[in-house]
């Protein structure tokens, strides 16, 4: 009788954070916060639709109202450019900001603090980097959401004027990566909902200074230093060049920093939700 034998099965390819990150840091899992985000906005589609609305509002009131005041500006190239086409990639920009900080503060704290999701999510095999991922993931994907409906907007009214302009929704979602992962980093060391007037208070300053709604020259030498400082001004520079066809060098300083700035949050909120979930 020929004799039966059992072929093992082949050993499962595992993802290089897995074989790097110690032990219960990361398992792959991070889409699942991604499906239930989705689930649970599933009945209320409308708060997400609210949050695409204020910078479109922003910009029929440049377009209807204050842009027949200031008809031209300063572009990245020193250039005269309709003042309405200066302000839109800046309010693409704080659109994208919005989305993924709103997602990560408020209803991130939310989780945290007071309803544990994070703590039975640690008790199966998601780990800190699993939740920290997902949770960036699923800003990301809000802010893109909301980046989609402005860019329609403004490709409708004529704003956008060169093709370089497709790369306005990879940069969005590169802003909104960069500041859910910051924002996370700093949730974790809030204690109260009244400490979310010190985010408010960052915020609307940086919406209102990072070249925004006039060019970084109006400001002393002094102060544009201050200004390019602002993760938000970085986000604008490069949605700036691109909406206008206008492209330049310091253009990969403004990606870099972007860039930089993710890793950082995704590090720091890691070891935050690690160091208050499991120990």
């Amino acid at each position: 009788m020929t004799e039966l034998r059992t072929v093992p099965a082949p050993p499962q390819r595992r993802g290089i954070l897995l074989r790097i990150l110690p032990a219960g840091m990361y398992s792959g899992r991070a889409s699942a916060l991604v499906e239930r985000a989705i689930t649970v906005y599933g009945r209320s589609w409308s708060i997400l639709a609210s949050g695409a609305l204020e910078p479109l509002f922003y910009l029929l009131a440049f377009q209807v109202g204050f842009g027949k005041l200031v008809t031209s500006v300063p572009g990245p190239d020193g250039r005269p450019m309709s003042y309405v086409a200066f302000v839109a990639p800046a309010l693409l920009a704080s659109s994208a900001m919005n989305g993924a900080v709103f997602e990560s503060t408020y209803n991130l704290f939310f989780k945290l603090r007071y309803a544990k999701v994070y703590d039975a999510m640690l008790a199966t095999p998601i780990g800190p980097l699993d939740v920290a991922l997902g949770e960036i993931a699923w800003a990301m994907l809000r802010g893109g959401l909301y980046s989609v409906a402005f860019l329609a907007v403004t490709g409708a009214m004529g704003l956008l004027t060169s093709w370089w302009a497709l790369f306005l929704l990879p940069v969005a979602l590169l802003v909104s990566f960069a500041f859910s992962a910051i924002s996370i980093t700093l949730v974790s060391f809030l204690k109260s909902t009244s400490q979310f007037d010190y985010i408010q208070l960052v915020l609307m300053p940086m919406f209102l200074f990072s070249t925004t709604f006039f060019p970084i020259t109006v400001y002393p030498e002094a102060l544009q230093w201050v200004v390019r400082c602002f993760p938000l001004y970085h986000g604008i520079e490069l949605m700036r060049g691109l909406a206008s066809g206008i492209l330049s060098p310091g253009m990969l300083g403004n990606l870099a920093y972007l860039v930089a700035l993710a890793a950082i949050g995704v590090w720091g909120s890691t070891r935050r939700i690690a160091k208050l979930l499991l120990t």
